[in-house]
């Protein structure tokens, strides 16, 4: 009886091996492209004629940006906050005067019909009380909070680890853009003058 409960074991354990290396490139292919086409659907007039720059890294957030003509027009920023039921990996994507132009869910563990309306719950246009497209995000917080987003109904923790993903990603593109444009030293330096 041992004998057989361990061949079936070992023969289970190489079966689901086997499925892993025939399945495991095509996932991680499949997850590439969903990744770049979140890249452009986040991107202000949906990315159409931008030139995308290679990635940049702050901490564990990734930047990356859009140019058109030259021009700077935005950035798509990827970025990850632990919810209710795990981790929500997010695409968001910000004008390059900072306000949020779209955002798309990579991957979730919440609830469903309860923390997994993450996906459309906060671009609902006719819901000006849910809808955080076309804000800054600089401190958005749910109405429970004090703040002035709705959070989903019965999903306050996965709402509160999505909003505070969409102000990780607001505050490393605006730091990164400081940090491009030298604006951040300007007023480092403006701050030490008047201390003087």
């Amino acid at each position: 009886m041992v004998l057989s409960l361990v061949s079936i074991s070992v023969v289970a354990a190489v079966a689901l091996a086997g499925v892993f290396l025939l399945t495991s490139a095509n996932i991680e292919n499949q997850k590439a492209q969903k990744q770049q086409k979140a890249i452009m659907d986040v991107l202000p007039q949906k990315g159409e004629g931008a030139v995308i720059a290679d990635p940049e890294k702050v901490g564990d957030v990734v930047i990356y940006r859009a140019t058109k003509d030259g021009k700077e027009i935005g950035a798509a920023v990827q970025v990850s906050e632990m919810g209710f039921g795990g981790a929500q990996k997010l695409m968001v994507g910000f004008d390059a005067e900072g306000k949020i132009v779209d955002y798309a869910v990579l991957e979730h563990q919440e609830t469903p019909g309860l923390g997994d309306k993450i996906v459309f719950w906060f671009k609902d246009t006719k819901k000006q009380g849910q809808n955080i497209l076309g804000r800054e995000a600089k401190n958005l917080t749910v109405s429970k909070d004090g703040g002035e987003v709705d959070a989903i109904t019965a999903a306050t923790i996965s709402s509160r680890a999505f909003l505070r993903a969409i102000n990780k990603a607001y505050a490393a593109y605006m730091g990164s853009a400081d940090a491009h444009s030298g604006a951040t030293k300007q007023v480092k330096e403006e701050k030490e003058a008047d201390h003087e």
